[in-house]
């Protein structure tokens, strides 16, 4: 089987699985698997009841891989994450008790309720795959993805994430409510009780072989130059206070690369770029607080770049 067609097909059998679950959130799984295939991490940001933790749940179970859902609360310790040192009485002797990090697929839900402290406990971890327990470094499982959800409108008990860890996660995911047909189908399906459990189209050894097709996948230098030229664009604005890191240079590369490949390509397109640009860039863009005051954002900032950069061969 051609390697693009192998992604084309990974991604129409993917969302045919998750959408025995949820409805209307396509777009969102087919975000999860660029990040998953890019070995990025995912911020999901949306008020309850829009099914995060659904979809991140369904999505590890339709590709055959572990999942930790993390709480987070105020009182949680970086211990209660990454794990700790216990006395084993019967075997006389120290050991050590993992965490639930140690999982392929972790959902760090309500990550903002977490203190700044705790937040940090999984910065090893999502730049590294690897956490350190009282000294000694325990690697994560391969492939390992971070989902962090957040509610955008509580402003009571939460902490502001810090730019070095919003800087980690590749995408950030805005799950808004479906329009009316979808609402309506999703009552439907829910009064005839149509939703159905997921099955798994494959194993974490599959998931291991899409990321080396992936890395195959070519860039030209065109397409270098234009990811480029978008991302320097959001350090030179007078309107931001913090432009897009080399890290964002990176990951809409290789972003870039995962969704063509989803596609059905063996090559990236500017479209592709373009497509993944503002959940790639925006959440890491920090505007000045005068223009912040008037309602312009990262993804406004991002979108009249992308109106005004042009491919340049």
């Amino acid at each position: 089987m051609k390697k693009g067609r192998e992604g084309r097909e990974f991604i129409e059998r993917l969302k045919e699985e998750v959408s025995n679950v949820v409805v209307g959130l396509e777009e969102v799984t087919e975000l999860l698997a660029v990040a998953l295939l890019s070995g990025g991490h995912i911020s999901l940001e949306g008020i309850p009841g829009v099914a995060k933790t659904t979809i991140a749940k369904a999505f590890a179970e339709a590709i055959g891989l572990s999942f930790y859902r993390i709480q987070l609360t105020p009182d949680l310790m970086p211990a209660d994450i990454v794990g700790s040192v216990f006395y084993n009485q019967k075997e006389m002797e120290f050991g050590v008790r993992k965490g639930p990090i140690f999982a392929n697929i972790v959902l760090a839900d309500e990550i903002n309720r977490a203190t700044p402290k705790t937040q940090y406990a999984l910065l090893e971890a999502m730049q590294e795959h690897q956490v350190t327990i009282e000294g000694a470094t325990f690697p994560l499982p391969k492939p390992f993805l971070t989902l962090a959800t957040m509610n955008p409108v509580e402003t009571e008990g939460v902490y502001n994430l810090p730019e070095a860890q919003l800087d980690r996660f590749m995408i950030k995911i805005q799950v808004g409510y479906l329009d009316r047909d979808k609402e309506l189908l999703l009552l439907r399906r829910k009064e005839k009780k149509e939703f159905n459990s997921v099955e798994r189209i494959m194993d974490g050894d599959d998931v291991l072989a899409l990321m080396n097709n992936v890395k195959d996948v070519k860039v030209s230098d065109t397409i270098l130059r234009y990811i480029y030229e978008i991302t320097s664009r959001t350090r030179n604005d007078d309107r931001v206070l913090l432009g897009a890191s080399p890290r964002a240079l990176e990951h809409l590369l290789f972003a870039s690369k995962s969704l063509a490949f989803l596609r059905g390509r063996e090559y990236v397109i500017p479209d592709d770029v373009k497509e993944l640009a503002s959940p790639v860039l925006s959440h890491r863009i920090i505007i000045k607080g005068e223009h912040e005051m008037d309602g312009f954002k990262g993804v406004d900032l991002v979108t009249e770049i992308l109106d005004e950069v042009e491919v340049v061969a």
